[in-house]
């Protein structure tokens, strides 16, 4: 019974240990295929990012909407761009620039209106994004012609930003964007802060919490956004325990024009701001560079009048409004300054081209904003920097001036006020006095805000427009009131002071001239008819041909700085001669400047201010002297008029600069060491003001240039003013008390060792390749041979005139200088 039971209880055991495998497997098997009927089943699609959602639900009826170039839309905190397809794969140009910024950014000419960044844009679609992309018109090809697919290839252009498309408007014309991340983040391609300001000031990021849009506004043709930017930076300019950076970005984006202006080609007898291009459409076996002047558009209002040579306004004129932050008592300056070129440009044909107005009130104009691009106007900064300038933004496709802001920083009338007294004061009493007469700082405001529209019309400097005045007419009252002081506004010729006491009727401050006239008239004057910018050119250079010879009309450029002819700050046919006359009227002012301003203030701030820059005068005049040695002639012209572009100076003038150098700068300069000045200013440094602008122009005369052209023009001619005759004729008017036996005056015995020490890196130094005009192995040239040369000839000298010597000092001078040539010469 017991065997039969336990039998039994195995086999029930057996069973229900079946069973439960039985179940547990039919179990297994029903997860099993409700997971597959699970995974069968369709799952709801994730939402995508950048699903372009219903028009409705983006720009709600929350939304403030500003119609314009495209729609601006604000829903909250968020901003959106409703692009019209038109508008797509459109040229555009974005220019950013400051609103405002802190004290001291970036240094003296970093400002409210400074422009930081101008890029020619285009909006793309691709797929649902919207792509900003930068454009490029450096190179180009003609779109039927095959290399244009290589020309695109090889030029891809960068993506600024990428935006998913919101929405699609409801007549399905424009694509809907959010860009209030473009402009609320730190995006490069917009920012005030480049990276060497980031670098220079520590900045470590940009602050969301502490930065926002401030405004968006679309107007026909442009849309303008403000930002408020703060960075967290370590070594601010201002405010240094805040560690912050707070600016305000103006971005403009505008429209550039469909029909394109024609350009006009580059004539480099005539000096123009430009903008070059490689063109692969040509049927030569290089690439064409074309280089075409920026310019306006000017097209007249009646195209027949124009014809028959009668005066015709413009379609569009170019405008300036004035700051509304002008001092009201400078702003008739300004206005007259803007529209002195009116006479200019009637020698292009056109009357009333150029206009200047007051700023528009609020009730006449209330989104007037000078950061606007579609506004050109004159800044007026608050800024302790004595300067103007004059920018400009043009389109990059053909050179078309779309805007420009001239800046006009509060202190500049401080530096004309003091020159005027330095420069002129000898033969002009009203300069006399550091409480210029109104009339006359209202003409020299009127003169600089002229020099600096004419930058916005397309001029850049012309350095050899004082050279086509003799010297002796500067003392000629009546040709001074006609013709000024150079024959353009365009040269750094700021005030005659070549006349001299006793003169009288004299003009002493600039005015528009001749060439001037001649150079709008260039870049101005209409052609109707020609329908090319190679149809023009024909014309152009009939017209520059024909003021050949004329140095009226002769542009030399301010790189130009071996040529003495065109040189900053000089007037005159003969630096030599100017020279002369200016120091003759300088060491009267010298004399004078305590009488003149000290005397008068009973504080010696401004008479510590006009010495220093007196000194800048006496160096300014010395070296429009040194440019002649070793100087070099450009006469810019084509093949067809012969002759060469480049001639050296003449060995006689070169050696008559050398001599008067000698006589004027690196004498003892007693004049301008006068105790009742100095004791008043300072209580040291004397002697090495003075040692330091002598040796600036020693060290010019002993530079690898200087030496270099020498060199080269003495090879290519034998009658040549040469290198070595220079040394010599150098090293004989230095050491002169040497040969004579005479002691040596402090100033001298710091001279002279500047010359030692200035030959003993001609035997060691090497050209900057990055800074050289010319760069040349100056080891395997004559150089080397000949410094060692004049060395050793130095040497004997030293060693006769150290025994010879009286004076102790300059026994123990010569000695010294003795040890300083031998070590040159025997450095182990």
């Amino acid at each position: 019974m017991i065997s039969l039971r336990k039998n039994l209880a195995v086999t029930l055991c057996l069973s229900m240990l079946l069973s439960f495998s039985y179940v547990e497997a039919q179990s297994k098997r029903k997860r099993k295929k409700d997971a597959k009927t699970e995974q069968a089943k369709p799952k709801p699609a994730p939402k995508k990012k950048g699903k372009i959602k219903d028009y409705d639900k983006v720009i709600t009826k929350d939304a403030i909407t500003d119609d314009g170039l495209f729609k601006v839309h604000q829903v909250g905190e968020k901003y959106f761009f409703e692009i019209p397809n038109d508008y797509l794969d459109t040229d555009m140009l974005l220019v950013s620039r400051f609103a405002k910024l802190p004290s001291g950014l970036g240094g003296g000419y970093v400002n409210a209106g400074t422009k930081t960044n101008t890029r020619l844009v285009r909006w793309q679609r691709f797929k649902n994004k919207v792509l900003i992309k930068e454009k490029s018109y450096s190179a180009v090809a003609q779109d039927s012609l095959p290399i244009n697919i290589s020309v695109q290839n090889n030029n891809y252009e960068p993506t600024l930003y990428a935006f998913d498309i919101q929405a699609i408007s409801k007549d399905s014309t424009a694509v809907v964007i959010d860009v209030s991340s473009f402009y609320g983040t730190d995006v490069k391609a917009l920012s005030g802060l480049p990276s060497r300001f980031r670098k220079q000031y520590k900045v470590r990021n940009l602050d969301k919490s502490r930065s926002f849009i401030n405004s968006m506004k679309s107007f026909p043709e442009n849309i303008e956004v403000i930002q408020d930017f703060t960075y967290n930076a370590s070594e601010p300019p201002v405010n240094t325990g805040d560690e912050s950076i707070s600016v305000q970005m103006n971005q403009s984006m505008i429209l550039l024009p469909k029909d394109l202006m024609q350009p006009r080609y580059f004539d480099e007898r005539v000096g123009w701001f430009t903008l070059s291009k490689y063109d692969y459409s040509s049927e030569k076996l290089k690439a064409d560079r074309k280089t075409y002047i920026r310019r306006w558009r000017l097209v007249p209002k009646d195209i027949e009048a124009y014809r028959r040579g009668e005066l015709v306004e413009p379609i569009k004129p170019i405008v300036y409004y004035l700051d509304p932050a002008t001092p009201e008592k400078f702003r008739s300056y300004m206005k007259e300054g803007v529209e002195l070129w009116q006479k200019a440009f009637e020698a292009a044909g056109f009357k009333n081209a150029i206009i200047a107005k007051d700023p528009p009130t609020k009730e006449e104009d209330p989104d007037f904003s000078p950061e606007d691009i579609r506004y050109s106007v004159i800044r007026y900064v608050a800024s302790t920097t004595r300067n103007a300038t004059g920018p400009s933004v043009s389109d990059p496709r053909t050179g078309e001036i779309i805007e420009s802001d001239i800046i006009w920083y509060h202190n500049h009338l401080r530096s004309y006020r003091n020159r005027y007294l330095l420069e002129t004061g000898a033969a002009n009493p009203s300069a006399r006095t550091l409480d210029t007469p109104e009339s006359e700082i209202g003409e020299m405001m009127k003169m600089v805000i002229a020099h600096e529209v004419g930058h916005t019309l397309g001029l850049p400097h012309n350095m050899a427009a004082s050279y086509a005045y003799d010297v002796e007419n500067y003392r000629d009252g009546a040709f001074t009131q006609k013709n000024g002081i150079a024959a353009t506004i365009m040269d750094y010729a700021r005030y005659n002071y070549i006349a001299q006491p006793g003169d009288q009727n004299i003009r002493f401050i600039r005015q528009l001239g001749p060439y001037d006239d001649y150079a709008i008239n260039f870049g101005y004057r209409y052609y109707p008819g020609t329908n090319s910018a190679d149809a023009e050119r024909t014309i152009l250079d009939q017209l520059v041909s024909s003021k050949a010879g004329d140095p009226k009309y002769m542009f030399g450029s301010q790189g130009s700085r071996f040529d003495p002819r065109s040189q900053t700050e000089d007037i005159g046919n003969n630096s030599i001669k100017a020279s002369t006359y200016g120091l003759s009227n300088l060491k009267i002012v010298a004399a004078n400047l305590p009488q003149w301003t000290s005397d008068q203030t009973n504080n010696y701030e401004d008479l510590g201010e006009l010495y220093g820059e007196m000194l800048g005068v006496w160096n300014r005049y010395i070296g429009h002297v040194t440019s002649h040695v070793g100087g070099v002639y450009e006469d810019t012209q084509n093949p067809s008029q012969g002759g060469n572009v480049y001639t050296m100076v003449p060995k006689a003038e070169q050696k008559a600069a050398m001599q008067w150098l000698h006589k004027n700068a690196f004498v003892s300069p007693t004049w301008l060491v006068d105790k009742n000045i100095l004791n008043k200013i300072d209580y040291a440094g004397y002697t090495e003001r003075l040692r330091g602008l002598q040796a600036r122009h020693l060290n010019r005369l002993l530079s690898f240039e200087t030496l270099g052209r020498l060199i080269d023009y003495k090879a290519l001619d034998a009658s040549n003013y040469s290198a070595l005759e220079m040394l010599r004729d150098l090293r004989k008017g230095v050491w002169s008390e040497a040969n004579f036996g005479q002691n040596v005056t402090v100033y001298r015995r710091n001279l002279q060792r500047a010359h030692i020490d200035q030959l003993g890196n001609l035997m060691t130094g090497e050209m900057n390749r990055r800074f050289s005009r010319k760069y040349y192995n100056v080891n395997q040239s004559d150089v080397r041979a000949l410094v060692r040369g004049e060395l050793n000839v130095l040497k004997q000298r030293l060693r006769t005139a150290s025994n010879s010597a009286v004076n102790t000092e300059t026994k123990y001078h010569y000695r010294d200088c003795l040890e300083r040539v031998n070590s040159i010469l025997d450095p182990k």
